[in-house]
């Protein structure tokens, strides 16, 4: 069933979004709580006659990560956004769970066949995995410092980050799994948005513990995406998160690589028009 559209506006559905000083409202019509497999997701939706935009954030984070680049995005797109399960609005999960099998299910929900995907991360690789096995689905992938499943990482164990994140996640210590994520994740710095998003990922590793799943590896499939991609990575992010992407990239055909200076695990947060810039781009060369 999809969500009622309602001719007039309340004020509960509209979302001021105030970022760097500078404000903006953005409309939702349809805020939800999708029946997922097992459990629940928030979403919301901008509705509007333009093409449909699924942003999908990364595992440090959650959906108002999007926030500094929303007000132009839903000028031009309906932009739909949600909080993975344990994350932000969404309820902790209860049993085990797939993000690419909640993420079609939120597509199915709203309605959605054909759809660009911006993807962070976390939501970069459920957006690889959504390409490569349901390719009729997406017009456009836009790739943010994303996870590439299945992508051999290095074995360099930092035995005392380790550690004191096991130590940290066991105890429940919110601000402590901030501060240990903020070390590997969030170079450029501790800014409070930052900090909010990794207190938001802290609180969801705690209450999910091991029930996310993995999504299915891509790695040796990247060759078969046929849209339009692009790739941005910052060169103060995770090494060998790096590495992953620039492999990723030299693999997907026709991909547009950019590597930003300075920029760390979250592109939104810290370049948002450069974030936007990609988007458009991307988005322009979409077969709607």
């Amino acid at each position: 069933m999809q969500p009622a559209r309602g001719q007039g506006i309340s004020s509960s559905e509209i979302n001021l979004v105030t970022w760097l000083g500078r404000c903006a409202i953005v409309r939702f019509v349809a805020e939800a709580m999708i029946t997922v497999d097992g459990g629940q997701v928030w979403a919301d939706d901008s509705a509007g006659g333009g093409p449909p935009v699924v942003l999908l954030h990364p595992g440090i984070g959650d959906s108002r990560i999007w926030e500094p680049v929303l007000p132009a995005l839903t000028a031009s797109w309906r932009v739909i956004r949600y909080d993975a399960r344990g994350f932000g609005r969404s309820p902790a999960p209860t049993v085990k769970f797939s993000l690419l099998a909640d993420l079609i299910t939120v597509l199915d929900y709203f309605g959605l066949d054909h759809v660009a995907i911006v993807g962070c991360s976390q939501g970069g690789g459920s957006a690889l995995g959504l390409a490569l096995d349901h390719p009729a689905r997406v017009s456009a992938l836009v790739l943010l410092c994303p996870g590439v499943p299945g992508y051999p990482w290095p074995e360099e164990p930092d035995d005392e980050l380790d550690a004191g994140y096991e130590r940290a996640l066991e105890a429940g210590d919110v601000e402590a799994l901030a501060g240990l994520m903020q070390r590997v994740w969030a170079a450029a710095g501790p800014a409070p948005a930052v900090m909010d998003q990794l207190r938001s990922a802290a609180r969801a590793g705690i209450s999910s513990g091991d029930l996310q799943q993995q999504d299915p590896p891509v790695t040796d499939r990247l060759g078969e995406i046929s849209v339009p991609t692009s790739l941005l990575v910052g060169d103060a992010d995770y090494p060998p998160l790096i590495e992953a992407d620039r492999y990723a990239a030299a693999r997907i055909p026709g991909c547009e690589l950019t590597v930003a200076p300075g920029m760390d695990h979250l592109p939104p947060l810290r370049e948002p028009d450069l974030v936007l810039r990609v988007i458009k781009s991307t988005l322009s060369r979409a077969g709607w």
